[in-house]
């Protein structure tokens, strides 16, 4: 027998959210990776989250982009970077530097970001570098910079584990950061005492944790918080020490008297327990993500908050302190680096002339712009005008996540000269590209990131990479060297910008700036493989730790600012909009899912785009479960799936953000998001669109399943990886003239296929089957689909799949049902049966007998609703 020596495992860090988890990856015998969470990294102590859990499975050649693709044809690379260097200098030459842009990503690692941004700002000279992490965090970057006079984040996660009072605003922790959710559940049930309050329109499943729930109406955040400010001025709850550390504390409390609590549409007894709560608890961490972020208003509304924790000296404790949690992997690095178009690199300010002049002379670069660039939506403004003639879109979807995504659409395809580096080949923004160039991905190329809490980790390589891509840094390094600038982008590794980037910070950090991670400006090839995670600062002057417990911001007078905030509500409904659309992300999906789309296992939970709306507002409109609704404004059109519940308020209704061009094409929820931007940050208010609401009622529903692909045409279709396939829901306005052809072409078979037609239900059930085996099917019927979804996708590729036209599974085969616990594959209707079954009355309980909820928890508030529901009888 031969024996193959066992493949090193490698540490690394998982490439979704901001909580930065540490991943252990080990390669195994058939290419691919065995996944765990690695318990020596400090963000997750070896938990991980489902979609982490689920890398592995997400690592598939399908679909990606091989070789470098000009005007649709393949190419060299050298004839595709040449072309690229070509025009964008051409450009500059005849239009001036900033009728260029790069538009980049929250997702690339930092040496990646490095380079772009000192290719734009300090040889191109222009400052038109935006990054999606502006349609995420530029609101709290905002808040951070007026407040502190930098973008510095004071806490750390172990304060979630310290605080006894938790609130959690505009954040559903349990999905969207789970691992950070489940420590501060662990920490709630070790010590009872703790405190959780949930502060967010929806019901999510964040509050299952919470003693304290606030409904609050959409976009009064910054009243509520200006609500606690006054209270803890009319109380003296003020850190009289503290407060002389500050400016502007006067003019604060008298803005935060004058609001109306009335607006939050709360009740007095639950805002004058959440103000008792805040006041009384000095260990207090305020969590705040998305719901505060993407408003008109978002930087007021961090500045509030930040505001309550400045007057009570509560900041930069063990426990205590304001907290933004990023959504991407790294968009703390991107900040970093100056990714944003009115930053600089290491956090130090465009505008400044000394800073400038600091950056241009280490950079030893031929010029710096002096002003900002332009911000995302102002940047395909510019693009849509024709002021922007050339653009370089690295790493991100903008056709799909960007508001008024429609029209951003068109103003790509009409844009001169468009260059995008992805991974993938189809993306809704590759489509309009005319130079594609690949890039490596996840498991390919090494890096850091930097997470929520500022830790540093390395992202390391531990595959080939795929057909011929290249890094993004080496991509970008190689046009410079084209346009003239070789010596200056000359690096042959990571860890050589890595180390020039850390020299950098050191130069800001002479400058008062407070990211220095200057110990590591000397840093090695083989120092920088073993780096382990660390915290910044790294510099003579100060190691890791939290920020501002002893008064000193970085304002030139080196005190904070409070600022006066006056609330303002988002755009008013009309009669035509009557509501108000919240957006926002699934359980299992992130972004757009050209990562997670590709895993089976991730898309079993919710399948497709979907609309909750309110139980009164379905019976008003028409609606029914399951059903299809039209959702419009001025700027575009859905269509999703019904979800009737009383977890949104009436007149709130909620879709998600990850559906496609490639996966949903009616579900692109951004082409309805009004491009209405924070007047100081930029960041888009992604969270209140007006909109109308009707039913879409098709002449007939479809599922589908096919071991191959599948290629819908009708008004609804939705796309989603299966075992050994894919499946789609379907929806049509009118029958086809032939439900045999149009299968065949659905599918692109053309085998005669077994049908069983119901002519007075309206149905008709085809299944292909060849050798034996189930290739395909399809269900049609004049109501939503009926049928077990789970039990037909475990049929394809089976022998004698004699069940598959019944559509549920016989007697010998229980079906299991929705998914719920995708860690472990548990459906609804296994744990509906085991716990009538043995009477389990707890979560725990559940998890003892079939595993689920006990890896990464974020099913665990559903499983508490099964056990609610079996013991009142639901």
């Amino acid at each position: 027998m031969t024996m193959h020596p066992a493949l090193p495992t490698i540490r690394t860090t998982c490439p979704y959210c901001g909580v930065g988890c540490g991943v252990l990856a080990t390669p195994n015998a058939s290419g691919g990776l065995n996944i765990a969470g690695d318990p020596q990294h400090p963000a997750n102590l070896g938990r991980l989250c489902v979609k982490g859990s689920a890398l592995g499975e997400t690592l598939d050649r399908r679909g990606r982009l091989l070789t470098p693709r000009i005007h649709g044809r393949p190419a060299r690379w050298n004839e595709a970077l040449d072309l690229v260097a070509k025009r964008f200098s051409d450009t500059i030459a005849e239009h001036g530097p900033d009728s260029v842009a790069f538009y980049v990503s929250g997702q690339l690692l930092t040496e990646d970001y490095y380079v772009a941004n000192k290719l734009m700002k300090g040889f191109i000279g222009s400052a038109n570098i935006d990054t999606n992490s502006r349609l995420c965090m530029a609101s709290s970057v905002a808040g951070h910079r007026r407040a502190f006079g930098s973008d510095t984040v004071p806490g750390l996660y172990e304060d979630l584990e310290q605080a006894d009072l938790i609130v959690l605003t505009g954040s559903n922790l349990a999905w969207c950061h789970p691992v950070l959710y489940q420590r501060i559940a662990a920490a709630k049930e070790a010590r009872p005492e703790m405190r959780v309050v949930v502060i967010d329109p929806r019901r999510t499943a964040t509050c299952d944790i919470a003693d304290l729930h606030l409904a609050l109406a959409p976009g009064s955040d910054a009243v509520l918080f200006n609500a606690l400010l006054a209270e803890i001025a009319a109380r003296n709850a003020v850190d009289e020490n503290f407060i002389l550390n500050l400016n502007g504390l006067e003019e604060a409390v008298q803005a935060a008297s004058q609001v109306q609590t009335a607006a939050t549409g709360l009740s007095g007894d639950d805002i004058r327990r959440f103000l008792d709560l805040w006041i009384g608890t000095e260990r207090v961490v305020t969590v705040y993500s998305q719901g505060i972020n993407q408003s008109e208003s978002g930087s007021d509304k961090v500045n509030a908050i930040l505001n309550c924790h400045l007057a009570t000296g509560r900041i930069g404790r063990a426990g205590m302190g304001p907290f933004s949690v990023t959504g991407q992997p790294n968009a703390m690095g991107g900040r970093e680096v100056g990714g944003l178009a009115n930053m600089l690199a290491c956090h130090l300010d465009i505008e400044n002339p000394v800073h400038r002049n600091a950056v241009q002379d280490f950079w030893q670069a031929p010029k710096m712009p002096e002003k900002p660039g332009l911000k995302a939506v102002d940047m395909f403004r510019a693009v849509e005008d024709g002021r922007i003639k050339a653009l370089w879109i690295i790493c991100t979807n903008p056709v799909v996540s960007m508001p008024e995504a429609d029209r951003v659409a068109r103003a790509i395809a009409n844009c001169d000269f468009v260059v995008v580096s992805d991974m993938m080949a189809q993306t809704d923004t590759t489509r309009l590209a005319h130079v594609l160039l690949p890039a490596t991905g996840w498991a390919e190329k090494d890096g850091t990131v930097t997470n929520s809490e500022r830790r540093i980790s390395r992202q390391r390589r531990t595959l080939p990479s795929v057909g011929q891509a290249r890094d993004d840094w080496r991509i970008l390094a190689d046009v410079a060297a084209r346009m003239g600038w070789s010596e200056r982008f000359a690096w042959t590794t990571p860890a050589e910008i890595f180390a020039e980037h850390a020299a950098l910070s050191g130069v800001a950090g002479n400058l008062g700036s407070d990211f220095d991670i200057s110990d590591h400006a000397g840093i090695t090839a083989e120092a920088y493989d073993r780096l382990e995670p660390f915290l910044w600062p790294q510099s003579a002057r100060k190691r890791g730790g939290r920020f501002f417990a002893e008064g000193r911001f970085h304002h030139p007078d080196g005190k904070a600012r409070m600022i006066a905030v006056t609330p303002r509500a988002p755009q008013p409904t009309s009669a035509e909009h009557s509501y108000r659309l919240n957006t926002g992300r699934v359980r299992d999906h992130w972004h757009t899912m050209t990562r997670t789309g590709i895993s089976p296992r991730l898309s079993r939970h919710l399948a497709e785009p979907f609309l909750e709306i309110h139980p009164r507002d379905a019976e008003t409109l028409g609606l029914t479960a399951a059903g299809l609704a039209r959702v419009s404004n001025p700027h575009g059109a859905s269509i999703l799936r019904v979800l009737v519940t009383d977890r949104v308020a009436m007149g709130q209704p909620f879709a998600p953000i990850h559906w496609t061009g490639e996966t949903a094409p009616s579900g692109r929820i951004d082409v309805l998001v009004p491009a209405v931007t924070d007047p100081v940050s930029g960041q888009p208010a992604s969270k209140s669109a007006t909109v109308a609401i009707a039913p879409f009622r098709p002449a007939w529903y479809g599922y589908a399943i096919s071991a191959k692909g599948i290629s819908p045409s009708c008004e609804y279709w939705a796309r989603a990886a299966i075992q050994g396939g894919w499946q789609a829901e379907l929806a049509g306005a009118e029958d086809p003239e032939c439900w045999m052809n149009y299968a065949r072409l659905l599918f692109g078979l053309d085998d005669e296929p077994l049908t069983v037609r119901d002519r007075a239900k309206g149905q008709i059930r085809l299944a292909f089957i060849s050798g034996g085996r189930l290739q395909a099917a399809l269900f049609i019927a004049r109501e939503p689909v009926g049928l077990s979804r789970s039990h037909l996708g475990t049929l394809l590729g089976e022998t004698n799949p004699t069940d598959a036209l019944a559509g549920r599974p016989g007697s010998d085969r229980p079906d299991q049902g929705a998914l719920v616990c995708a860690c472990f594959n548990v459906g609804v209707n296994l744990i509906r049966s085991t716990i009538s079954e043995n009477r389990l009355t707890t979560v725990d309980e559940v998890g003892t007998a079939l595993r689920a909820g006990t890896n990464c928890g974020s099913c665990r508030p559903e499983i508490k609703a099964l056990l609610a529901g079996a013991i009142h009888g639901n």
